[in-house]
């Protein structure tokens, strides 16, 4: 089973920026959806971005214009531009690979003054 490793997460005040990173462990895999999930304390895992193919584009509501997803096909990597962050978004971040389905072990963000 290929694993996913994340990384870049952290304490930031509001208004600040985080960019996350996952990337596969081993090379010869190649996912043609990755995707960003978040789970805050208490409440179900939400979608937050996918790129599908390294071209299309999806984001949530709550976070469109203010996040930004992109990938590195040759690193096996998927990236998570966060800029003015809110204390809402306050969560565990998980990457998710597609086809298999494989998902990273979640990275903890913290938005607060």
């Amino acid at each position: 089973q290929v694993q996913l490793v994340e990384s870049g997460g952290g304490l930031v005040q509001p208004g600040g920026s985080l960019r996350l990173s996952c990337a596969a462990a081993e090379s010869g895999f190649s996912a043609k959806i990755m995707s960003w999930y978040r789970q805050a304390s208490g409440k179900q895992r939400e979608f937050v971005a996918r790129v599908v193919l390294g071209s299309d584009t999806v984001y949530a509501n709550s976070v469109k214009g203010r996040f930004t997803i992109s990938n590195n096909y040759a690193k096996n990597t998927v990236y998570l531009q966060m800029n003015s962050l809110k204390p809402e978004d306050t969560a565990v971040y998980y990457c998710n690979f597609f086809p298999p389905q494989i998902w990273g072990q979640g990275i903890q963000v913290t938005v607060s003054s």
